[in-house]
């Protein structure tokens, strides 16, 4: 069976050498606090202004000042900063948290198109650094799909299998002799 990373790189077409590139400087010494939110910001203001509302439906249950924060404070926690997100919500695990939402390749995509744009429009971000991050959000993106689509396979697992004289649509004639 192929590990969630290799899926991951597979699928995102980032190779893991590229996706935690991101590992071989402090981007949050580098760029600071203000950036990540900045970042954030933008990009969760193209999220729910998004036309699609298949996309935007994924984010109803969140406040978006909430969302804001839960993602800025784990992007600093992993690029460099301070623990901010596990200090307020326990440890990431990113698969679980994203357990509940429908994480398909379409939605990656989607959500990798507003990243994209939220990193161009970021001022104070390098172009080398904006680069680093946007290979480790398409890793990571796809990694979630990956854990989604390991969630779906383990919940048809647990699903007993359909009866052979369950509800079939079959009825055979009977010849009365």
């Amino acid at each position: 069976m192929q590990s969630l990373q290799a899926k991951a790189a597979e699928w995102s077409g980032v190779d893991s050498a590229d996706a935690f590139a991101i590992d071989e400087s402090n981007l949050f010494e580098k760029l600071g606090l203000q950036a990540f939110v900045n970042l954030s910001t933008n990009f969760y203001n193209r999220v729910y202004d998004d036309e699609q509302e298949w996309f935007r439906s994924i984010f109803a249950s969140s406040k978006k000042e909430d969302a804001i924060q839960n993602q800025y404070e784990f992007f600093v926690q992993r690029m460099g900063g301070p623990n901010l997100y596990s200090q307020r919500r326990g440890h990431p695990a990113l698969i679980a948290r994203h357990r509940p939402f429908p994480v398909t390749h379409e939605a990656a995509e989607r959500w990798l198109h507003h990243m994209q744009q939220a990193l161009d429009t970021s001022s104070d971000i390098d172009a080398e650094s904006k680069l680093k991050m946007m290979n480790f959000f398409r890793h990571t993106a796809f990694f979630l799909v990956a854990g989604d689509e390991l969630k779906k396979n383990q919940t048809q697992a647990q699903q007993p299998p359909p009866s052979k004289h369950g509800t079939s649509n079959n009825h055979h004639a009977c010849k009365k002799i």
